[in-house]
């Protein structure tokens, strides 16, 4: 995990609230950009990033990329916040 990488893509609230999003269930990048005022090129961009810092993975079916969380990633990023914070480890 680069945590340089992950840290940034969580820094954007936009980011944040595409995961947000993606907490209920896979969405297709149409539906994602339909819940934002930004463009579908400016969302395009924010799911590089998120899919670059694997915190998202896509699947194409037909025309239609379909985006979903990338849990094991955030777990990571759990663990290694709780070994900073000086939490013991519950695994």
């Amino acid at each position: 995990m680069g945590i340089q990488r992950t840290m940034k893509a969580l820094a954007d609230p936009t980011r944040r609230e595409i995961l947000n999003l993606l907490k209920a269930g896979r969405l297709a990048a149409g539906e994602i950009t339909d819940r934002f005022p930004v463009t579908a090129a400016a969302i395009s961009r924010h799911l590089s990033v998120l899919k670059e810092a694997e915190l998202i993975r896509d699947t194409r079916e037909g025309k239609f990329i379909y985006y979903e969380l990338n849990a094991s990633v955030l777990e990571e990023l759990m663990l290694w916040l709780s070994d900073l914070k000086g939490e013991p480890n519950h695994e």
